[in-house]
């Protein structure tokens, strides 16, 4: 006899617990201003804040994959020209570039001096090791070459790219190793032939991480 009583003191209890618990769940979540404001702190890195287009995605390119990630970012940029209608001025591209990819970053000189072509297996079409950065200009993709999607062509498109430190110096250390050199000096050769088109950041970890807190879409390689 006493249980409808007792359901209206539990939903008297109850109700005001789940109107609190509401509204901290809805102050716990950013709004769109917050994260907008965030992704242009004075904490955020110069590339980032450089980032203002309203399409902007980040292209996770950890190996070279015959050139795919680089087709993927030229892609990127005529699939909204042509659907849309849209210009390379409201479209920024970001090519994330470490683990197999590392050693894109940098000029033809560290690839003929170091043999990284032959180090990282990667072969031009006629099966012999690069000498030269094959992403810089030309590549090559699905047995031909796709000049628009070249390093350079891309970043006179407005596209970005991000070279990891520590996977630089990681790789600099392999290089050293296999010739006999110190780390140290072959690691400051190679920071001084990064490619002009490219941004060396501390860690793509905290890259990444800093591309999605700013609201950039992600593209897994």
């Amino acid at each position: 006899m006493t249980s409808a009583p007792r359901n209206r003191l539990f939903t008297a209890l109850m109700v005001p617990v789940l109107a609190a618990g509401i509204v901290l769940v809805v102050a716990l979540v950013p709004r769109a201003s917050e994260l907008e404001a965030r992704s242009a702190s004075a904490d955020d890195p110069a590339w980032l804040q450089a980032l203002d287009a309203p399409h902007r995605m980040l292209f996770d390119a950890a190996q070279p994959a015959g050139g795919v990630p680089l087709v993927h970012a030229l892609n990127y940029y005529e699939s909204w020209k042509q659907a849309e209608g849209i210009g390379d001025d409201d479209i920024d591209a970001v090519i994330a570039l470490y683990g197999g990819t590392t050693f894109h970053g940098l000029d033809d000189a560290m690839w003929a001096k170091y043999g990284l072509g032959e180090m990282m297996g990667q072969n031009d079409l006629q099966g012999a090791p690069y000498t030269r950065n094959p992403w810089r200009v030309n590549p090559t993709f699905d047995g031909g070459t796709v000049a628009p999607a070249g390093m350079e062509p891309l970043a006179a498109r407005g596209a970005t790219f991000l070279m990891c430190n520590n996977a630089l110096t990681y790789f600099a250390g392999k290089v050293a190793a296999a010739h006999g050199l110190e780390a140290a000096d072959v690691y400051s050769e190679m920071k001084a032939h990064i490619l002009p088109q490219v941004t060396l950041v501390p860690a793509m970890v905290v890259a990444i991480d800093q591309a999605q807190v700013a609201g950039i879409s992600y593209h897994r390689q």
